[in-house]
C-alpha cells in the first residue's frame, strides 16, 4: 500500500510539473487499489481484535496500524486530487512560482519515503525525524501562500492562483499526514506518543 501511495504521489508530482497529463489519468488506477489495501487491512485489524483478544502491545499495535492506513489512504486522495488539478492547470502558462512548489512537492515526497522506511524497519528515531521535515514544508507552504495571496495586478482569470493555493494546500496536509505516519511508528516501537 506504502509502494502505490509513494507511486501515486510520484505520478502526481510529473503531471504538475511535467504537465503529463498521462500521469495525472493513471492516478484514479492506483487509488482504487490503494482504496482497496485500506479497507482490507482496516478489516483484518478489526478481526484480530474481535477473534483474537489481543494483549495490550498487539492492540496498540493494531489500532496504531488501522489509523496509520488512514493516513497513506488519505495521501493517496490527495495525489489524486493533485492530478485532478494538474489537468485544470494545464492550459494556462506555468506560474513563476512553479519550481518553489516543485521543490515543496519534492519535500513532502522525502518525508513520506522516511516515514515508510521508518515503518519497514519500525525504526523509533527515524519515525519521529520525519516531523523535523515537516517545517521546511510547513516554511514554504506559508512564503508561497503569501505569493499567491499578494499578487498584484492579475492579468485574466485567476482560477490558475487559485488551483496552485490547494496545490500547496495539499501538498502541507500530504506532509503531516507522513508526519503522523512516523509519530505512529515511534508509537508501535516504544509504547509512547510523540
Amino acid at each position: 500500500m506504502g509502494a502505490l501511495v509513494e507511486n501515486s504521489f510520484r505520478l502526481a508530482h510529473q503531471a504538475l510539473f511535467a504537465r503529463n497529463l498521462a500521469a495525472a489519468k493513471e492516478i484514479a488506477l492506483l487509488d482504487k487499489q490503494i482504496d482497496q489495501f485500506y479497507h482490507q487491512i482496516e478489516l483484518d485489524c478489526a478481526a484480530l481484535m474481535t477473534l483474537e483478544a489481543p494483549v495490550a502491545q498487539d492492540m496498540r499495535l493494531l489500532s496504531a496500524f488501522m489509523q496509520l492506513v488512514r493516513d497513506l489512504e488519505r495521501i493517496g486522495d490527495y495525489a489524486k486530487d493533485l492530478g485532478e488539478i494538474a489537468i485544470k492547470l494545464f492550459p494556462y502558462p506555468p506560474h513563476p512560482c512553479l519550481p518553489e512548489i516543485e521543490t515543496m512537492s519534492h519535500q513532502a515526497q522525502v518525508m513520506l519515503a522516511s516515514s515508510l522506511v521508518a515503518l519497514a524497519d519500525l525504526d523509533a528515531i527515524a519515525g519521529r525525524q520525519v516531523n523535523q521535515l515537516d517545517d521546511t514544508v510547513d516554511t514554504a507552504y506559508e512564503t508561497i501562500y503569501q505569493t499567491l495571496a499578494y499578487q498584484r495586478d492579475i492579468k485574466g482569470v485567476v482560477e490558475p492562483i487559485l488551483l496552485l493555493a490547494l496545490v500547496i494546500r495539499h501538498l502541507e496536509r500530504m506532509a503531516d499526514h507522513a508526519t503522523n505516519i512516523g509519530q505512529r511508528v515511534a508509537y508501535i516501537v516504544t509504547g509512547y506518543r510523540s
